[in-house]
């Protein structure tokens, strides 16, 4: 069995010279091949080896006309004038059709190559990762993946790997995440749990200590993340399935509505709720699944007097409770 191991290494590491090879090849044209070998810091007689396998790369059918053409003759030979010539490849020019199932197996082939890739391999398969889980997201049926590199996705996507990471080893994260309802900058302490995505967006998924709840943050919307040396305090769990929709029901909640003023209308845009009912007054029924009836207390502190619980009656009156203690405190 041990003679497996390098074979694996060897091919995992060829995977990786062909995808600097292609590129490198496309963009310069003819080039020569001890060039070619010192500037991508392989040997030529490995570069030869990596180029017969380029000839049986190409187009899906493998036929002759669907490969891309390698001149072997200039490298091998007693003609060979030692420059590599590449034909027939001109469609790695063009923008990237996928349908979704091509889409899909190009994802997890990524992420298992991920795994075991070096960091600024991670870096290159991140950002690869991102805009094809972007257009995947998308919902069309060929998502057109833009091969050009962008700045903002790269950046999303060092930032979904740098949280990934902090997830993967239990450290908790010091977010500054922006709040567009309410044009404000908050800082939350979180125990995250992973990346997912749902309609185009990436969230990361964490229990939030501020909220005591589990909360989902969009990437575009993080300031600043900072990992710290702290570890999770809630117990682990994997990140949530939104195949469903960005919120599932879990079996400890407790269903809850509450009436909103105009005023506190940005509610629906922060948390997460299951329907919405505007009513002719102007004001909204929202549904909601409470976890932890003192959060929802505090939601209603912090809304009042733009915030009042239509349903169930015993949250209602834990809320006047609380209304009428804390008025107490200023008598």
């Amino acid at each position: 069995m041990s003679p497996a191991v390098p074979t694996q290494l060897g091919a995992k590491d060829q995977v990786a010279r062909l995808l600097t090879l292609v590129p490198f090849l496309h963009a310069r044209g003819e080039v020569r091949l001890d060039e070619a070998a010192a500037a991508l810091d392989v040997p030529a007689d490995q570069l030869v080896k990596d180029l017969k396998v380029l000839l049986m790369c190409g187009l899906p059918g493998g036929y002759p006309g669907d490969l891309i053409d390698v001149d072997l003759d200039a490298l091998e030979g007693p003609e060979a004038d030692g420059v590599i010539r590449v034909s027939n490849a001109d469609y790695l020019a063009r923008p990237l059709r996928l349908n979704p199932t091509e889409a899909t197996a190009i994802i997890v082939a990524l992420r298992a190559l991920r795994n075991g890739a070096k960091d600024e391999t991670r870096e290159i398969v991140d950002r690869a990762l991102a805009k094809l889980e972007a257009a995947a997201a998308e919902g069309t049926a060929a998502p057109r993946i833009d091969p050009g590199d962008a700045g903002a996705d790269a950046d999303l996507a060092l930032l979904a790997a740098k949280l990934q990471d902090a997830a993967d080893r239990r450290h908790q994260v010091l977010l500054s995440y922006y709040v567009p309802s309410r044009d404000e900058e908050s800082e939350r302490r979180v125990d995250p749990r992973g990346i997912v995505t749902a309609h185009g967006f990436a969230y990361l998924d964490a229990w939030c200590h501020s909220a005591e709840a589990p909360r989902l943050f969009r990437l575009d919307r993080i300031d600043r993340a900072e990992v710290l040396d702290d570890p999770i305090e809630t117990e682990p769990e994997a990140p949530r399935d939104l195949g469903d929709g960005l919120f599932t029901t879990a079996t400890d909640t407790t269903p809850a509505t509450i009436r909103l003023d105009p005023a506190a209308r940005w509610v629906i845009e922060y948390y997460p709720v299951e329907a919405v009912r505007p009513q002719p007054d102007g004001s909204l029924e929202v549904d909601l699944l409470i976890a932890e009836e003192r959060w929802l207390t505090r939601l209603l502190m912090r809304l009042a007097p733009h915030a009042r619980v239509v349903a169930p009656p015993a949250y209602a009156e834990a809320f006047r409770e609380s209304v009428q203690e804390t008025l107490s405190l200023y008598v």
